[in-house]
């Protein structure tokens, strides 16, 4: 039995003993979580809310308590620190230190890609939750191991990806799983901006975004994780037969480690989809392009798409409603998951999904390496 599909029916076990044994807070009560890492640039979103936190930063909620930070650089954590006006108690130099005196019910992850797999080991360990910043891991390996953590540590682990609160995103979800648009023949998903120099990204974040070894690339883990997180779940968890990939360096100066540029083509039994992740784009762009047998989905951004189905003469654009909670955000969906109002299943923040997502990014760097094509399942 090849290893993913014995990591799949892993997950899909202890899943239920999750919900099984419940969780000890009070319904009523905040979300006690602590923050690991500050270096990943995302966390500010987090603590102020925006596009990246819909519902508001955690900072403003009153259904999340921050409880603690563990962040070895101390110049990092005081620029935070002076920020948010935390004070010096707020700071803890491990994990393990953070737990035993702070007792969180949960843990956020803003470390390098590469951190991942400590901090949730670490956090399984101790029987602590986690949600980490997209994508998982640098590495299928990476991904397995962490998959194996949860299931010892009986934890769920999530991985958080802006447009998975997306209404556009969501509304093509549902005409597919309705058949308005026939079975999926092929799907396109752009995603990218001018690039992590460009966009003034902090140093701290820039220092790892570039670097191969704690992002597992560039563009192409950057932004290609989110074309293969939600082709993933539309596929409701079905892994590609095989991935091809051409990256480029178009900006060698400013990004002489990585790559700049990704095309991914993922070839399924009955699909194909190609996902486009750059750093050259002159401005931000997250679309997402389904076509079915009998009919299209476009997304337009977050909030809109373009429609046309069998019969219809032209498209036309819909507007889909709000997402509504739980559903609306990361931290409402983290925390209905991990109190079991919520079964995470494929959903595209599960581990389930996300394991198949670092297949899909490793086989593609692979095919990039290697200018073949790799198939699928992988030896990690």
């Amino acid at each position: 039995m090849p290893q993913r599909v014995k990591n799949a029916l892993a997950i899909t076990f202890f899943l239920p003993l999750l919900a099984a044994t419940g969780f000890a807070a009070d319904r009523s009560s905040a979300l006690r979580v602590g923050i690991i890492g500050l270096v990943h640039g995302h966390v500010a979103g987090f603590l102020n809310g925006g596009a990246l936190v819909p519902a508001g930063g955690a900072i403003h909620r009153p259904d999340v308590e921050i409880v603690g930070v563990v962040e070895p650089d101390d110049q990092l954590f005081n620029s935070y620190a002076a920020r948010y006006r935390w004070p010096t108690a707020m700071r803890f130099r491990s994990i393990e230190d953070l737990a035993s005196r702070t007792h969180p019910d949960a843990a956020l992850i803003f470390t390098s890609t590469a951190g991942h797999t400590e901090a949730v080991l670490k956090c399984a360990s101790l029987g602590i939750h986690v949600m980490m910043e997209k994508p998982m891991a640098v590495s299928y390996k990476d991904a397995l191991a962490i998959a194996e953590a949860a299931r010892r540590g009986h934890i769920h682990v999530l991985v958080d990806y802006e447009t998975s609160w997306y209404a556009s995103n969501k509304a093509a979800y549902d005409l597919v799983k309705q058949n308005a648009l026939g079975p999926i023949t092929k799907t396109v998903i752009r995603d990218g901006h001018s690039g992590p120099v460009k966009i003034h990204v902090g140093a701290e974040f820039l220092r790892w975004l570039t670097d191969p070894k704690e992002n597992g690339a560039g563009a192409l883990y950057d932004f290609g994780c989110y074309g293969a997180d939600l082709m993933t779940w539309l596929l409701d968890g079905e892994a590609p037969v095989s991935v091809s990939a051409i990256t480029k360096r178009l900006q060698p100066a400013l990004y002489p480690k990585v790559d700049d540029e990704a095309d991914v083509l993922l070839n399924y039994q009955n699909a194909i989809a190609i996902l486009q992740g750059s750093w050259n784009w002159p401005f931000s762009v997250k679309d997402m392009d389904v076509y079915g047998t009998t009919g299209y989905a476009k997304t337009i951004g977050s909030s809109q798409l373009r429609i046309r189905r069998e019969s219809e003469t032209e498209e036309h654009i819909s507007t889909p409603a709000r997402l509504s909670a739980p559903y609306d955000d990361p931290l409402h969906y983290f925390e209905a998951v991990i109190r079991g109002d919520v079964d995470e299943g494929n959903s595209v923040s599960s581990l389930k999904v996300n394991v198949v997502v670092s297949e899909i990014l490793d086989a593609a760097r692979r095919a990039a390496e290697t200018g073949k094509t790799v198939k699928l399942p992988l030896e990690p």
